[in-house]
């Protein structure tokens, strides 16, 4: 493209991007993004004024990750904007999300404490959650919605080449803005970069086999050494309708996630972990042992993978990193129960909590047990086994599928995911 009046904005392309040095990684000619672009492949595009040493902009393209991201840079390098764009349709892009950073002045480092941020996170039928942070994440939040309308939600694909400079009225440019080809390659590095850009990530299930495997050591924060112990079997779960129901039985609601299994009855387990610590009261190391996880078998056979649970209405291209769809609680409690009877096992969890006698056959004597309640439906024979998690709010939900993509097992994390630890 040629250079014409205005402002003169050049582009260059990359494999990749470096976030901490902000330099590109891998640069490449723009017929090599090009056939990126149609592969579907990552790649970035860097926009900048000749003779300017921050970009205005760059935006990270994934067509095979259904992601568009963009940073928008000011004259200090930091960053001012990110803008979130998924594309759930052919030709159109959702923006998703848009976050904003204000500085006080050109010595507040980027992302600072202080910095004021405004998130704006849309949904796409609509509404939107804006959120406000005036003083930075030290400082009091808050939230409202909006309605948005579909022009401001939505972006239409552009072609290759064609995408506008979004940032041209948060820099004020001139106008026309004329974008141009860089007569070189920006600088760069083919150097794997320590932080390099990324499209998000939803959240992974983790070692998830390893918390069942007696014997595997394990890690965390709090804890360095952990070692798995012979998972604990916890009665079984009849699920007469082939169609297997997780979610609070707190709300009376539910269940919002479902996974089909073959009718019958199936073992449950609870995964666990043993650990010393030493004991300030009486100044004495103790050894300890906890539930990680619960666990209903459908087969004996191995999983060859594992995946996330989700509702009919649940989209994973919307996910961000690290996010993940589960149920919610407000109880710290979850329950596996025959999802076509839940209702009428709901009322029996119901009775049995106000009337103190939660398992009324004695089937869960073990004092380690996460597994609280146990109801059944007398005509169908559908049962609910209710368990405790560590705390409120989301829990997901993670399905267990052999090699021909069959069921074997449905887990739920009672606390975080250990990591394995070094050999």
């Amino acid at each position: 493209m040629e250079r014409g009046s205005g402002t003169v904005v050049e582009v260059g392309y990359a494999e990749g991007w470096d976030l901490a040095t902000r330099t590109p990684w891998r640069p490449m000619s723009a017929e090599a993004a090009r056939e990126r672009d149609a592969a579907g492949l990552p790649y970035v595009a860097e926009h900048r004024i000749p003779g300017r040493e921050a970009p205005l902009e760059v935006r990270l393209v994934s067509w095979q990750q259904h992601h568009v991201g963009l940073w928008i840079y000011d004259e200090c390098g930091r960053r001012t904007h990110e803008v979130d764009y998924r594309l759930l349709e052919a030709d159109r892009l959702l923006t998703r999300q848009t976050r904003i950073w204000a500085y006080a002045g050109p010595e507040v480092p980027e992302f600072d404490e202080r910095a004021s941020r405004t998130t704006v996170t849309l949904k796409p039928e609509g509404r939107a959650r804006v959120s406000r942070e005036p003083q930075g994440s030290k400082g009091g939040m808050s939230t409202t919605t909006a309605e948005i309308t579909e022009d401001q939600r939505w972006l239409k694909r552009p072609d290759f080449g064609g995408w506008p400079v979004f940032s041209r009225k948060v820099h004020e440019l001139t106008e026309p803005v004329n974008v141009c080809e860089a007569a070189g390659a920006h600088q760069g590095s083919d150097a794997e970069p320590a932080d390099r850009w990324r499209a998000p990530r939803p959240g992974q299930p983790g070692p998830l086999d390893e918390l069942f495997r007696p014997g595997t050591r394990m890690t965390t924060s709090y804890q360095p050494e952990m070692t798995v112990v012979e998972p604990v079997r916890s009665g079984t779960l009849n699920v007469p309708s082939g169609l297997l129901g997780i979610d609070c039985p707190l709300d009376g609601r539910g269940p919002r996630l479902t996974v089909a299994v073959p009718p019958g009855e199936y073992p449950l387990e609870e995964a666990r972990i043993s650990f010393g610590y030493d004991c300030m009261y009486d100044q004495r190391w103790v050894d300890r042992t906890e539930t990680t996880a619960v666990r209903l078998c459908v087969s004996e056979t191995p999983a060859a993978s594992w995946e996330m649970a989700m509702a009919p209405e649940d989209d994973p291209r919307l996910l961000g990193e690290g996010e993940v769809y589960c149920f919610s609680t407000d109880g710290a409690t979850g329950a596996f129960a025959d999802a076509r009877e839940w209702g009428a096992l709901q009322q029996l969890f119901d009775r049995a909590m106000a009337g103190g006698d939660p398992d009324p056959d004695g089937a869960d004597a073990d004092p380690l047990s996460m597994f609280l309640v146990r109801t059944r439906e007398p005509a169908s024979g559908a049962e609910l086994a209710a368990f405790a998690v560590s705390s409120d709010g989301g829990h997901p939900v993670w399905v267990g599928r052999s090699a021909d993509g069959d069921v074997v097992g449905v887990v739920v994390l009672v606390d975080g995911m250990p990591a394995l630890a070094a050999p």
